[in-house]
């Protein structure tokens, strides 16, 4: 299943990868508790779904999380361009439970609005 959201947003490669930090998950998401272990580019989180390892890792426009131990194999990217910023969240099944997929939308969203906050200034400076 796949998940989109776009939003405008004066953002673009550089700015996404420096505000995209494992450190500031917790504060850009609503949906991640708390990060519990930073290595840099990878480390352990606890989130809606509980605690899973997590993988931060530099795209083209942007950058890639992923939950590599996550029986969904989520994985999601945040990336810019032409003053847009798109988040496009992925799992490894056409289809789940009503619950489960309301709480990636949950996940979707929480992320469009801590990053449009981010992006305006309000989440810190880069």
């Amino acid at each position: 299943m796949e998940f989109f959201r776009r939003f405008s947003a004066d953002a673009d490669e550089t700015r996404v990868r420096q505000l995209i930090t494992l450190a500031r998950l917790p504060q850009l998401c609503a949906s991640i508790d708390a990060l519990l272990e930073d290595q840099g580019d990878w480390g352990r989180i606890y989130c809606v779904w509980g605690e899973f390892r997590v993988r931060r890792e530099p795209i083209r426009n942007g950058v890639r999380l992923t939950l590599p131990g996550c029986p969904n194999a989520l994985a999601w990217t945040v990336t810019a361009e032409q003053q847009s910023v798109t988040i496009h969240r992925t799992i490894n099944r056409a289809d789940h439970d009503a619950d489960f997929v309301a709480s990636i939308e949950q996940f979707v969203e929480d992320w469009q609005r801590g990053l449009s906050q981010a992006f305006q200034g309000q989440t810190g400076s880069l």
